[in-house]
């Protein structure tokens, strides 16, 4: 799982800190910088709050937590860096971002939901954009 990577660890609990996302890239951004700095509590707010999606992520928290110190400190460093946003309708987006430390390509689906704009992370793992 290569979005794995871009992870990180923190499962503190802190909603009250998050502010609903205005829009789709909004969303993404976020729910892409809770993970690179381990704040995966912050992930999942903006996220559909789905059990696949919820096991999406605590397989993507454990895998952060084999990586060695170092990365996991390089990812919590690192920044976004979005390479395109496509409008699929007016409730669905795709990002594509990468990160400056692994610079993979990656892939996000953000679908707007009772008004509120968040993360389809299941989907967006299992290759189905």
């Amino acid at each position: 799982m290569s979005v794995a990577a871009a992870c990180g660890g923190s499962t503190a609990p802190d909603d009250a800190a998050y502010t609903t996302a205005e829009n789709a890239l909004d969303a993404g951004r976020e729910f892409v910088d809770g993970c690179l700095k381990g704040k995966f509590e912050k992930s999942k707010f903006f996220m559909v709050p789905t059990p696949q999606n919820e096991d999406a992520l605590n397989e993507m928290q454990r895998a952060y937590r084999d990586k060695p110190t170092e990365d996991r400190n390089q990812y919590r460093e690192a920044s976004i860096n979005i390479g395109g946003v496509e409008q699929l309708n007016d409730t669905t987006v795709i990002i594509q971002y990468s990160n400056s430390y692994d610079k993979v390509a990656r892939k996000l689906k953000v679908v707007k939901r009772n008004n509120s704009w968040l993360v389809d992370f299941a989907y967006t793992l299992s290759g189905n954009l």
